[in-house]
């Protein structure tokens, strides 16, 4: 491969998809002080590359463009070329999409930006076609244009420059004196409505994104607020989404977006953190209805990403690539005949009735299965008999498929491990294992919570990625984030205190690391971490819950767990913090608004202290963890001196006359301790 090039800087990286461009004729740096300094001392601007692995449109710029001699030769003369991979420096990509989005009005990937050797940019846009289609200029010209201009008129450049900078500095965010209020819940909740899709599920017009978020929102203001109606947008989107062909109805796994609004064509590519939080997200849709569907689709899951994403040391990957062979989708779609030839005409009429394959293809030409149309279909006239029938020939024919499936050239796989992103899906995996009371499911979470602390902590100090062998990059925000949660789903999951002390450490070492004392609020990079052109701390969710969200709502469970009202404090304080961000449009933070809802509306605190051995208190544990609370914290423990450094508040209570006895407190004042489960149970539903 590759045996008549000359391989780059980049063949010394770990990067799957700095790695992909180690062949570019292109004179690629990774990031580091070499390239600025040689920028510099050849007064050169920088073109600045960021994209991963698994980006489609990153692959065909990488064809069009970074492949290409000419450009190459362009490049090499006039620029010091810098490649980053988003995932592991996410710092570097958060401050330069703001750049991108205030300068051209839209951001995504491939990231392109032109800056000075000192990284302040002065030109910035995504994907450039080699010539001029699209409506977009051609890059050779642009090339050209920005080159000329950076040697002949520095006045400009500088001018744009300071704009940047000044422009940076006024998002940083300062603290208000006004507070975020049950209020603002209420209006997330409208704004979610208004933009919701009545037809198809989801949010706005094409193309449409899962998030998970606002569905785990919708349904924790169902919860507090009894209105059936913020239940019904939540369950309507999983329905719809489980049926298109953003959900791989052959191998299972959610695709990062639909393409358009009815959710049949996806972006391809797999992401872990999408899986992750939609497993969340089905899981508790059961908690609250108890419908065999969503185990259904949680399992399926859970089977995916065991099956493709799942390292031998049990730690998960990060993407799988929408290409395959050069195609986008290749290895998904469908012909009419190819399904007919392997199921036969009997078993593929039926899978092509149900599942929406035709002769001519409902993409380009090819079918993307799919239960669209069939799931507006309802069977409830037929018998049970008959469905059950029908859904087993259909599954008979979906194994098939795969096996099929497999003898396909695969995707390529990033099989980096990210910290945070294995902390979300340790999270999903221990609630799944919770609610479905499968400890196959824990000990997955386990292994991988396992696989970080030994491979992804040096010297105390939690680290981003780990591939090769390597170690490497501080972690950010979302990594201490995303792993707290994942802990604090573990502890839940076992009521092993060792995961509850666990996540008090990280959540100090947190606030240690990233907290704004100044403002409040916490920033993305560490304050041991490399200086950038500004500092970065954001409230605003996208494709996943920003690092201040979950901060925010790990806060608020942390405090009521273990009794410590500072961390209540500290969550009290970000409702100052960001509020000008979320005053008008709190919607754009919808997990924020989950720690709103939980320190605005009642919440339980349940210690239950007895023999692990006691059937009973095996039984009242199991109950709760099978229910939809997501206000209510519980402490178990058979000692209460077990928790006098986790959970002080808990020490001085004691087991009746040696039974298991429990304590429900609400807002830390408690109700007299009962040893009868039917009582404790009426405290706390």
């Amino acid at each position: 491969m590759n045996l008549d090039k000359q391989p780059n800087r980049l063949i010394h990286e770990k990067s799957p998809y700095l790695l992909q461009h180690a062949y570019n004729p292109v004179n690629w740096y990774s990031w580091s002080e070499e390239a600025f300094v040689k920028a510099k001392q050849q007064n050169k601007p920088i073109f600045l590359s960021i994209g991963y692995s698994t980006c489609h449109w990153c692959h065909v710029m990488a064809r069009e463009s970074f492949e290409d001699r000419e450009v190459a030769s362009i490049l090499n003369d006039n620029f010091i070329s810098i490649k980053v991979d988003r995932e592991e420096r996410p710092d570097i990509d958060s401050i330069y999409m703001k750049v991108c989005q205030m300068m051209a009005g839209h951001g995504g990937w491939p990231l392109s930006i032109f800056m000075t050797p000192d990284k302040v940019p002065f030109y910035a846009g995504t994907y450039f076609p080699k010539q001029q289609k699209y409506g977009m200029p051609s890059f050779v010209d642009l090339l050209q244009g920005l080159s000329k201009k950076f040697q002949q008129d520095p006045q400009h450049i500088l001018e744009v420059t300071k704009s940047v900078e000044n422009a940076l500095d006024r998002t940083l965010t300062i603290k208000s004196n006004q507070r975020l209020t049950e209020k603002h819940v209420e209006e997330a909740y409208n704004q979610l409505g208004k933009s919701f899709d009545f037809e198809y599920g989801g949010f706005d017009k094409a193309p449409k994104f899962p998030m998970p978020h606002n569905l785990m929102f919708l349904m924790r203001q169902f919860y507090f607020s009894k209105n059936t109606a913020p239940l019904k947008m939540a369950e309507h989107t999983l329905h719809s989404m489980a049926a298109g062909g953003i959900y791989d109805q052959i191998g299972f796994g959610f695709s990062r977006y639909s393409t358009d609004e009815i959710w049949l064509v996806p972006h391809f590519e797999k992401m872990l953190y999408d899986n992750a939080l939609l497993l969340i997200a089905y899981t508790e849709a059961f908690q609250i209805t108890h419908r065999p569907f969503y185990r259904k689709i949680s399992e399926e899951m859970i089977e995916f990403i065991s099956r493709e994403m799942t390292s031998a040391d049990g730690a998960f990957y990060s993407a799988i690539d929408a290409d395959s062979e050069g195609v986008e989708g290749k290895y998904y779609v469908w012909d009419y005949e190819e399904i007919i030839t392997i199921l036969g005409d009997e078993l593929g009429n039926l899978y092509a009735t149900f599942y929406d394959i035709t002769p001519e293809g409902n993409f380009s030409g090819s079918n993307i299965p799919n239960r669209i149309e069939s799931n507006k279909v309802s069977m409830t006239e037929q018998s049970e008999t008959f469905e059950k029938t029908i859904e087993d020939k259909l599954e008979s024919a979906r194994k098939k498929l795969l096996q099929e499936r497999e003898k396909r050239v695969y995707p390529h796989v990033d099989d980096k491990v990210l910290t945070s992103w294995n902390g979300l899906m340790i999270a999903g995996l221990a609630k799944a294992g919770k609610v479905f009371q499968n400890k196959t499911y824990i000990t997955m979470a386990q292994q991988a919570m396992q696989f970080i602390e030994n491979h992804l902590v040096q010297n105390g100090r939690l680290m981003a990625r780990y591939r090769d062998n390597e170690t490497k990059y501080l972690s950010y925000l979302d990594d201490y984030a995303f792993l707290l949660w994942g802990y604090s789903e573990l502890y839940d999951a076992t009521f092993h205190l060792t995961y509850l002390q666990k996540a008090k450490q990280l959540l100090d070492q947190m606030l240690e690391l990233f907290w704004d004392h100044e403002h409040g609020g916490f920033y993305f990079s560490g304050k041991d971490s490399e200086a950038l052109i500004a500092k970065d701390k954001e409230v605003y969710d996208g494709a996943l819950p920003s690092g201040n969200s979950v901060a925010a709502v790990m806060f608020v469970r942390m405090g009521y767990l273990t009794g410590e009202t500072r961390y209540l404090d500290y969550a009290e304080e970000m409702f100052y913090s960001f509020y000008d961000d979320l005053k008008v449009q709190a919607s754009a933070s919808p997990f924020f608004m989950q720690s709103l809802q939980l320190m605005e509306f009642p919440s339980k605190e349940v210690v239950v202290i007895g023999s692990n051995a006691d059937p009973k208190k095996q039984a009242f544990l199991q109950q709760l963890q099978e229910m939809f609370l997501p206000n209510v914290t519980i402490l178990s423990l058979e000692d209460s001196d077990q928790v006098n450094d986790i959970a002080p508040f808990a020490s001085a209570y004691r087991a009746i006359n040696g039974e298991t006895t429990i304590y429900v407190c609400e807002n830390f004042s408690c109700k007299q301790p009962t040893t009868n489960i039917a009582e404790a149970l009426s405290y706390i539903e």
